[in-house]
């Protein structure tokens, strides 16, 4: 029981370091030959880590540009800083893309493209009887802060099948903690369910005996559906064109080179883990994470609308609706962009 006690304790601080990443001097430096660049120091945001890594976007961009990596542990932060004038580009889910377009001065939050599809699921304690949607009456389901992309799916899946959580009357008690804290609360099997994202679902599998009830890509049209984005601060891309031209250029040749060396990036990843995090995890649940992963640089526009659609459906886009119009970087506004990304 003590071995398993510190097997289980290991773990965590896995998940801790993976959820909370590091923040570093996100300052507001002069935006003078540098680039800003934050992203999360886990599996869905291998497309920076990948490119940052190998060198792809140093060599595409040059000497004259200086990449100044920054690591946050979540969306919401990414956004006040590119508000405070700290963080030039990101990678985000869709929740932080469209309250960071909606909240900016003049809506210059914007998406530059996709970076991931897919890559949640609904995972099951082995102790808790959950095979469907009725058996959600009573059951303490988890998913990370209100207002993230799963905790928008995780709600809308209830509502969609007649069920409330508790604070709206109903009978699903729904919990909104960090992946850590998931992780923990798993293991002590003091919730029944989790709706999370790679690689914290497949731990639950891996480590914990979890049941993958659903995958969510599974719930979505074409199987496909915006998980990380690439956003920008309009203001950077209008004074640096040419640097967001060849930052993108390295954004595709990084999707296209982890597409076709998927051992290699395993290794890279596991790599930027154990020196940034102190923490490495198995070949094995790596492999698994990836594969439930599309590696893309398609936004899938329908599926941001819908997300957009569901957030203001339960409340967090305010009350006097909303529009998305502008959301996606104007092309037509900059010569020196088009050549990338009009096909």
């Amino acid at each position: 029981m003590k071995m398993r006690s510190i097997i289980l304790a290991g773990i965590a601080s896995i998940i801790l370091i993976l959820s909370v990443g590091i923040i570093v001097n996100t300052d507001g430096s002069t935006r003078e030959n540098k680039i800003r660049v934050a992203y999360f120091p886990n599996i869905t945001h291998v497309v920076p880590i990948i490119g940052l890594e190998r060198g792809t976007f140093a060599n595409e961009i040059g000497n004259t540009i200086t990449i100044q990596p920054i690591l946050f542990d979540s969306g919401p932060q990414v956004i006040e800083s590119i508000f405070a004038g700290s963080v030039d580009i990101a990678y985000v889910g869709p929740g932080p893309a469209i309250n960071g377009f909606l909240k900016s001065e003049h809506h210059n939050v914007k998406i530059l493209s996709g970076a991931a599809s897919g890559g949640v699921s609904f995972i099951v304690h082995p102790d808790s009887k959950i095979n469907s949607a009725e058996d959600f009456i009573g059951k303490r389901i988890a998913a990370p802060q209100i207002g993230n992309s799963q905790d928008i799916s995780l709600r809308t899946y209830l509502s969609a099948n007649g069920l409330k959580p508790a604070e709206k009357g109903g009978s699903v008690i729904v919990l909104n903690v960090p992946n850590s804290d998931i992780y923990t609360l798993f293991a002590k099997g003091d919730i029944d369910a989790a709706w999370v994202a790679e690689p914290t679902a497949t731990l639950l599998v891996q480590k914990l005996n979890g049941t993958r009830l659903f995958d969510e890509i599974d719930m979505w049209p074409d199987q496909k559906f915006a998980s990380v984005l690439l956003i920008v601060n309009e203001d950077y891309v209008n004074q640096h064109p040419e640097v967001i031209r060849k930052w993108l250029e390295a954004h595709q040749q990084t999707i296209d080179w982890i597409n076709s060396n998927p051992e290699e990036t395993r290794i890279i990843f596991n790599q930027f883990l154990k020196r940034e995090l102190g923490k490495s995890l198995s070949d094995n649940l790596i492999d698994e994470s990836l594969s439930k992963l599309q590696i893309t640089s398609d936004p899938i526009v329908s599926s941001i609308e819908t997300f957009a659609k569901r957030a203001d459906s339960l409340g967090y886009l305010g009350r006097h609706g909303y529009s998305l119009d502008g959301i996606f970087f104007d092309i037509n506004s900059n010569s020196q962009l088009q050549e990338v990304l009009i096909p």
